[in-house]
Formats: structure tokens, sequence, C-alpha cells
């Protein structure tokens, strides 16, 4: 079957399998390209008769991930120009009143894109609910600060797609109030700014975050000496004249090789104090304060207009930052003689390894680092948030703790996807070749009903309780403020 809906642009074509209804890279904003690519999202063109929705569309240019990397998750890299698309999972384009889910992927704001498998949104329309992935600019093309041109254009796309949203998604059998957003790592990121942001009001009624924090956001002249950095390695001036001569490819080698530059030499004096504390040396280019859609850290101008918060859902994985150590082969240099360097590094003082080795008597320091860069990067920043949240919309914080098949990654970040998905067939490079089918039973049966009615099915994080549901086998359980040692030595060491 190949139903026909009518947009803001026109008419276009999907495909229906199994009772679940696809289309599929349809633009929402006109394509990026030349001078563009530096310039506030604009409506996609119209087209007359009905476009063709059944294949993936384009996505943003970018480099493959690191070989590590590449083999747990894949890469992502489809040409073209129209890659401020989306993809649409319906149960029934005909319906009226369906809630719906948005999806922001992740990729550290310079790779990723709304076409991998692992998120495939059938099970949510499977399930009644219409789920909606989309992509924006990244890398230079979104989150460089050059003057001449707007700042954080990947943010600017993201609400232009959310308003896309608002103004179609009645086409798919979607109710248009009752919208919740959904991302992880920079997607997560993205969520907390979106929330925060003035410009969102009415835009989506709740959120989730997942293995995120709420406190990216770079000053922008520390974000301009890393756009100086990539004017300086294409030998042009950093005005967005400049850059909207060149074409993605040479936008993504200076990326790469800036990004390599600040990894191996990450001096606050070189690349600016906020960069190198809130990218942790693995993110160059992410959202900038520009007073306007990015106010601040999104937890501060949270804090600052609680009538932003929106119901929420935000948690971590347990090993997050395994991720990036264990199957890069960093983790094995990580020795009881090294800790305390890394942890400087990273502006930890060293003796916060004793708190965690002491509720942790058998982890190794490569372990012990690990743990305190999971809660750095993405427990406390994810508590935060909640907590601020939660003094005027409900809230719940869950963790991740079923450890992969893979040796030494345990639930490390990236992990809970195809669980929230129900798409672990589609993830073995990850999960191993038996993860366990309940648990994403139990989590997309959450995430489900948040986005139904907004209930989660356990008991909320509050300001006085911080309850915590922690997803694992054979039995997820609900906990209150676990770990509070570790995470009040590591608060601690970086006041």
């Amino acid at each position: 079957m190949e139903p026909i809906v009518t947009i803001t642009s026109g008419a276009i074509r999907g495909r229906t399998e199994a009772g679940v209804t696809r289309f599929l890279g349809v633009p929402y904003a006109a394509a990026p390209v030349g001078p563009k690519r530096f310039q506030l999202p604009e409506p996609a063109p119209a087209w007359a008769g009905v476009r063709e929705a059944t294949e993936m569309g384009a996505t943003c240019a970018q480099t493959p991930y690191p070989a590590y990397a590449e083999a747990l998750i894949g890469s992502d890299g489809i040409p073209g120009d129209e890659y401020l698309n989306v993809n649409v999972w319906t149960p029934d384009p005909g319906a009226t009143g369906l809630p719906v889910l948005v999806w922001i992927h992740g990729g550290a704001f310079t790779r990723g894109c709304n076409a991998k498998p692992i998120y495939d949104g059938t099970a949510f329309a499977r399930d009644g609910v219409i789920m909606v992935g989309i992509n924006y600019r990244l890398g230079v093309s979104g989150f460089a600060e050059i003057a001449g041109a707007p700042s954080n254009r990947g943010l600017h796309d993201q609400i232009f797609a959310l308003r896309w949203v608002r103004e179609n998604i009645a086409a798919f059998g979607g109710d248009p109030g009752n919208v919740t957003i959904f991302g992880e790592s920079a997607g997560a990121m993205s969520v907390a700014a979106l929330i925060a942001a003035p410009q969102t009001a009415g835009l989506f009624r709740r959120a989730i975050m997942q293995s995120g924090n709420g406190v990216v956001a770079a000053d922008p002249e520390d974000a301009r000496k890393v756009s100086a950095a990539l004017a300086a390695e294409l030998g042009i001036s950093p005005t967005a004249a400049d850059f909207g001569k060149l074409g993605p490819a040479e936008l993504c080698a200076a990326q790469n090789a800036v990004g390599l530059a600040l990894m191996t030499d990450p001096d606050p004096e070189r690349w600016g104090t906020s960069v190198i504390r809130l990218g942790g040396g693995i993110m160059s280019l992410f959202p900038v304060t520009d007073n306007d859609i990015v106010e601040g850290p999104p937890t501060e101008v949270l804090r600052a207009h609680p009538d932003r918060a929106v119901p929420l859902i935000a948690g971590t994985t347990a090993d997050e930052f395994r991720f990036f150590t264990v199957p890069a082969g960093l983790a094995a240099a990580v020795t009881a003689d090294a800790l305390p360097f890394v942890l400087t590094r990273y502006g930890i003082d060293p003796a916060v390894a004793q708190a965690y080795s002491a509720e942790r008597p058998d982890a190794t320091p490569a372990e012990i680092f690990n743990a305190v860069l999971t809660d750095l990067t993405f427990r406390a920043g994810t508590y935060d948030f909640a907590e601020a949240n939660a003094a005027t919309a409900p809230t719940s914080v869950y963790e991740f703790g079923w450890p992969t098949a893979l040796p030494g990654l345990g639930a490390c970040h990236v992990l809970e996807i195809p669980f929230v998905f129900d798409t672990v067939k589609d993830a073995h490079s990850l999960t191993g070749t038996t993860p366990p089918q309940s648990l994403a039973d139990e989590m997309h049966a959450a995430w489900v009903s948040f986005a139904t009615d907004g209930t989660t099915g356990w008991a909320p994080f509050t300001t006085d309780e911080k309850n915590v549901r922690v997803f694992d086998i054979p039995e997820s359980t609900t906990v209150t403020d676990p770990r509070p040692t570790e995470l009040a030595a590591l608060r601690q060491s970086i006041a």
C-alpha cells in the first residue's frame, strides 16, 4: 500500500508494511548549501505533483566515526543537499489525535543522522505513537561561531523542524498538542537547550533526555577561538562569507584537524576554558551562549525561568564513558600512576579517586577513571537539570544498568537506545548476540506510556526524594539517590 498525504510543501507518497506507514526523507526546510549553509533555515520549496517519500534522505556532511566507534554503531553518510529532512512512522495517516515523539539524534554535534537502523520508529508506530526523526546541521555548518552568521544554526534547525511538526503532523494522524521530544547524547543536550529556550513554548508538551546534561553552552569568545583555528586550517578569514564559499568536504577536513588538535592539546589558553571544560576533550563544536535561543547553560536558565519546565524523563547509562575509552584502547593506559594525571587533565582533584575506590574496592584504576568521568560528563549534569525541572514539573530519572556482552564496555554510552526503540535485533554489534528482549519491552513501553499520557510507572524524582529507576535484569528496581558519596566527592573536587 502506498498512501498519499498532503503537507505544507505538497503531496508525498509513503509506504505501508505490516500496519505501519513510513514517509522518509521529507524536507522540512530548504537545502542549506553555499552561503545558505550559514543562514537561518528557510521553508522547503513547494513541489508539484506527488513526491516519493519511500527512501531515507540525505544526511549532513560528516566524516566516519573512529574505527572503534564505527565497529560498534556504524557511520552515517547519505549524499545530497536536502539533508534538513524528517522521517515519519505512523500507525494510521487517516487517524486523528495520535501522540507524537520527535527524535533528535546524537553524535557530539558533528556526526549522526535520522537514518540509523536502531532509530527505526516502527515499534513506536506499532504501539500507537507517531515517531518523527529529524536531521539538523552539524559541525561547522551548525555550530561554528563565525562573524556574519547567526549562532546555533543547528538548534535553529531543530526549532524549525518542531514548527514543521506542529503545522503538519495532523496530516499523518498526529496531535500537534501532544508532542514529546527525545534525544540522546548531543540530542539530549539539545533537548535541554530546547526546554530552556523561550522560543519553544507550545512546540512540545513533554521531553526525554538520554545520556546528556544541562550545562553545555560555550562562551562565545571561546567558541570563536575554535572558529579561528578552523579558518586558519582553511586559509580563510573566520567569516560567513569566506566559509560559505567552501564545500562540505573542505569544511569536514578542517573540522577533523581542529578536533584532533584540541584532543591532543587541550590547553584552555588556546581553546577557551568553557570549550575544554564542557566539551571534555571530545566536542569542539557545540551550542554557544547567544542571548537568543541559548541564554546560558540550560540548567541555570531553567532555574531562573521555572515556568519553562515540562514533564521530563532524564537518565544515563551506568558506565557511559567506557564507550570512549575501552574500545579505543585508552582505558588500558590508565594505570595507578597515570590516574592522578588524567583526572587533573579534566580539572578534577585526584583525591576524588579515593572516594570512588572506597565504594568500588575491586575496581581497576581504569574503571575508577571511567566512573568519575561518567559522573562528571553525564550523571551530575543530568541530576542537576532534573532537580531544576522538578521544582515545577513532574520529573522521572532512570539509569540503564544492563552491561553489554562485549568485554569491558559495561552499560556504556548509546547502549540503551536499541532498548528504547525496541530495535535490539539491529544492534548486536553493540549489545552482543543475545540482548534481553524483556528489557527492551519494559523500556520501550515506558517511553510509549510517557509520550501518550505522561506516566512512567516509577516514583518521581523530586527536590526532596531523588528516586531513580534502574533498568536491568533479572528485574528493574527503583532506588533513592544512588551512589551519593561518589557524586558528592566529585562535586567537591571540581568546586
